[in-house]
């Protein structure tokens, strides 16, 4: 199966649009959530902002409202406050796992192995993919924005098919980190998951299906794509590379307990200085239109509700009050 995995572009409007219209974007973004608490400001650089008009084809107002729904999850599942010890029972098995190198691009690796699932919680296990998606993130360089998906379905068999944990994937990876994939190979896939596959594609959006590749050990077109991706010297024998090491969960808890400390810390800063945030501050204007209207006491007309909307209310309390 020829496959195209160079780094990827997301194609489409933004091609169409001058780095200078593409700015104005991003500024109108910025205008239409400010004022962002430090606790947020991190996830909201032009970067960030880039990645959210790309995911919704460089509409304004829908990347507005995604990046806000955003923010809103992030203050409520706080994802960047996720530790080792909270999920470790989900990693003991090696279902997934930043590996040790990155693709020739810089980007982060998680390896994925369905046939060691080893929990029936959904709950705990798009906890644990949060926490592997924030550390793969935070592994990037500073240049690199996507993580690469490398999926062993080596020993898989219909017990291991979930369509709640898919379709919770797919909102997660497409609401919460739109744009962070960079590609996801699932490699060496049984005839019987193409019917799963087809099921499964509708909950993805267009662009995220695009970045699925089906790679076969047996094809040329497949072993000169991973050459191209990866150093073969590094990558794991089930992926047809030459590395040797196996998953070891004790060494594995280790360099992800530093990591941790390394998130924390870089977090410390600006938790310090940042104020406490109550979920009622995240209610945006156009939701407090409608409760004041229930109570008699919005006075606004169309185009004011419409304009109120696009904004993000998020006012601050004094960590003293």
């Amino acid at each position: 199966m020829a496959t195209d995995l160079k780094k990827s572009t997301s194609s489409g409007s933004e091609n169409c649009l001058t780095s200078e219209e593409q700015q104005k974007k991003i500024n109108e973004v910025r205008g239409l959530i400010e004022p962002i608490p430090d606790r947020l400001s991190t996830y909201c650089s032009n970067q960030t902002i880039s990645r959210y008009l790309i995911a919704r084809n460089w509409n304004v107002k829908k990347a507005t409202k995604m990046l806000k729904d955003s923010l809103k999850w992030r203050l409520e599942y706080k994802p960047d406050e996720i530790r080792w010890d909270a999920i470790a029972h989900e990693a003991e098995t090696g279902k997934i796992y930043t590996a040790n190198y990155k693709d020739k691009h810089g980007r982060t690796v998680l390896v994925m192995r369905p046939r060691c699932q080893n929990t029936k919680s959904t709950k705990g296990q798009i906890k644990y993919l949060v926490y592997c998606m924030e550390n793969a993130i935070f592994s990037l360089p500073a240049e690199q924005g996507q993580v690469v998906w490398l999926i062993d379905f080596h020993g898989f068999n219909m017990s291991h098919i979930s369509f709640k944990v898919t379709r919770e994937t797919a909102i997660v990876l497409q609401e919460r980190y739109p744009e962070r994939l960079g590609v996801a190979i699932l490699y060496n896939a049984p005839k019987f998951f193409e019917p799963f596959w087809k099921i499964a594609k509708p909950f993805l959006e267009p662009k995220t299906a695009n970045k699925v590749k089906f790679f076969y050990p047996e094809d040329p077109n497949s072993r000169k794509a991973m050459e191209d991706l990866f150093d073969m010297e590094l990558v794991e024998s089930a992926f047809g590379g030459k590395g040797d090491a196996e998953f070891d969960i004790n060494k594995y808890a280790e360099r992800m307990k530093e990591d941790d400390k390394k998130i924390s810390a870089s977090l410390t800063n600006v938790a310090n200085l940042d104020p406490v945030i109550t979920e009622s501050h995240l209610e945006t204007s156009e939701e407090k239109v409608v409760n004041e209207s229930s109570s008699g006491n919005a006075d606004m007309d169309d185009d004011d509700d419409d304009e109120a909307g696009e904004k993000l209310s998020v006012h601050v309390v004094d960590k003293h009050e």
